[in-house]
C-alpha cells in the first residue's frame, strides 16, 4: 500500500513514494499539460518514472502537484498517470500553487509564494485557495522569478544600465551577445528558462551593490504587484522556490522594508506535501 506524491515545475519532477514510514525520493522531466499533450506524459513517464517504479502495481493513491494544472488542464496528467498506473489508484491532480500552500502552511491561513523559474501567489485561508492574483508568465507578468530577474538583468546589461564593471563582467561571464540572446529568447523554445538560467549571476555577486539594488527592486515588483493585491497585511507571507530559498536573504530585507511579516520560506515542497497527507490521509 504505497502512496506517490510528486512536485512538477516546467523543468523537473520531484515524486516520493512512501508507505507512511519508509520514503523512496525519484526524479524525472518536469510535466507541463500547458506544454506537453497527454502522449508525450505518457512517454516522459512509462520511460523515466516507471523504470525506477518496480512496486507500480501497488501505488493506491497519488498526489500530483504541477505548473500548469489548473482546472481544465489537471484531466491530460489524471489520465496520463492513470495508464501507467493500476486502475484502482486514486488520483489527484491539483495546481502547483495548491502544493505549496499545503506545504507551506497545512492547516492555516496565510499568503503564499512560489518564486522559481516563474512566480505565482495566492491567499490560502487553510483548506483552499480563496483568491490568486494571476501571473501572467514571463511576458507579462512573473516579477520576482527567475525568468524576470534574468530578462531584467540581460536587458540591463545590453542597454547598458548598469556600470561597465557588471556589463563587462557579465558578458565575460555568460560569453553571450546581443544576437546570441535574441537568437535564444524569440526563436529557440522554452526562452523562460534560458532566462532564468541567467539569475545566478546574482548569486555569485550579490556584495556588489548594484546588484543587491536590483535585487531588492525585483523582489519589490513581487510584492508590489501581487501579495499587495491581497490586502491582509496581518498574515505571513511564505515562499517556496529555487529563487526564493537562494535569494532569501534579499527577500527577507525587501518583506521588511515594505512592512510584510515573513513566514516559512523553503526551497522545495516535496516534504512539506508528503507530511500533508500523511496526517491528512482522506483528504484530497
Amino acid at each position: 500500500m504505497m502512496t506517490l506524491v510528486a512536485d512538477s515545475g516546467s523543468t523537473k519532477t520531484a515524486w516520493c513514494l512512501t508507505d507512511g514510514e519508509h520514503h523512496e525520493l525519484l526524479m524525472t522531466q518536469g510535466i507541463n499539460p500547458f506544454q506537453q499533450n497527454e502522449k508525450e506524459i505518457v512517454k516522459l513517464l512509462r520511460e523515466e518514472l516507471l523504470s525506477s517504479l518496480p512496486l507500480q502495481q501497488n501505488v493506491v493513491q497519488v498526489y500530483f502537484y504541477g505548473a500548469g494544472c489548473t482546472a481544465d488542464k489537471s484531466t491530460v496528467v489524471a489520465s496520463a498517470l492513470r495508464q501507467i498506473l493500476t486502475s484502482e489508484a486514486k488520483i489527484f491532480v491539483g495546481s502547483d500553487m495548491l502544493g505549496a500552500a499545503r506545504s507551506l502552511c497545512g492547516d492555516a491561513p496565510g499568503i503564499v509564494c512560489i518564486l522559481g523559474t516563474g512566480s505565482n501567489s495566492c491567499y490560502y485561508d487553510g483548506v483552499e485557495i480563496v483568491d490568486n492574483v494571476s501571473p501572467l508568465g514571463y511576458i507579462l507578468g512573473d516579477e520576482g522569478s527567475g525568468a524576470y530577474i534574468g530578462k531584467r538583468l540581460v536587458g540591463n546589461v545590453l542597454k547598458r544600465q548598469f556600470s561597465d564593471t557588471v556589463c563587462r563582467l557579465f558578458l565575460e561571464e555568460t560569453k553571450l551577445t546581443t544576437s546570441t540572446v535574441v537568437q535564444k529568447v524569440y526563436r529557440e523554445p522554452l526562452p523562460n528558462r534560458f532566462l532564468a538560467s541567467l539569475s545566478p549571476f546574482c548569486a555569485r555577486h550579490r556584495d556588489m551593490d548594484e546588484i543587491h539594488d536590483f535585487l531588492i527592486d525585483c523582489f519589490s515588483d513581487f510584492f508590489t504587484r501581487n501579495v499587495n493585491l491581497y490586502e491582509i497585511p496581518e498574515l505571513p507571507v511564505n515562499f517556496v522556490g529555487s529563487v526564493a530559498w537562494y535569494y532569501r536573504e534579499e527577500l527577507c530585507e525587501t518583506a521588511q522594508r515594505l512592512g510584510y511579516r515573513m513566514g516559512n520560506v523553503m526551497q522545495a515542497p516535496l516534504e512539506g506535501l508528503v507530511n500533508y497527507h500523511l496526517r491528512n490521509k482522506d483528504r484530497i
